[in-house]
């Protein structure tokens, strides 16, 4: 009788967990980094809520779910002066233990704990490396121009005639 009450519970118990609220958790890291960094990142969700907001190199914990059986997206924008603005999105997929409550018999996993806790998804990417791109200056006569350091004596005479002495070394 004991052997059969042992075995009973057993089987309720992986009947009545969710695998990946288990394994996951409801929630998720996400590092994210940026050439150059102290880029501003705002973080807003699917429904256009701003849920974060900081600078880079920053770890935030976001949900995985936007409610029941609703995986969340979110869309990361990187800002910096100088640099082309960059965005990212993060996608919620399912998670593979999510299917391990086929597996293992967890049909209340399966179909409430796991999608109302949102630890059936998984965002991707779990880490965002971007590289912000240096934003062309265009001048007056609608050159595109950098910054361009030269000798003293390479510089045209035309140019050197309006040239002021800023200070001496």
């Amino acid at each position: 009788m004991l052997k059969k009450l042992s075995i009973v519970t057993l089987a309720m118990a992986f009947a009545l967990n969710g695998c990946a609220t288990i394994i996951s958790g409801s929630t998720q890291s996400l590092t994210i980094k940026s050439i150059p960094d102290t880029a501003t990142l705002s973080i807003t969700n699917k429904s256009g809520e701003k849920i974060h907001s900081g600078q880079t190199p920053a770890t935030v914990s976001l949900k995985r779910s936007a409610g029941f059986f609703k995986a969340e997206n979110y869309i990361i924008t990187l800002e910096k002066a100088g640099y082309q603005s960059k965005t990212v999105n993060v996608t919620g997929t399912v998670n593979g233990w999510y299917v391990a409550n086929i597996l293992f018999g967890g049909l209340i996993g399966l179909l409430i704990v796991d999608p109302a806790t949102g630890a059936m998804y998984s965002l991707s990417p779990d880490v965002v490396n971007a590289t912000l791109q240096q934003e062309e200056i265009t001048t007056a006569n609608g050159k595109t121009r950098s910054l361009t350091v030269m000798l003293v004596q390479d510089v045209p005479a035309d140019l050197m005639k309006n040239a002021k002495l800023i200070g001496k070394i």
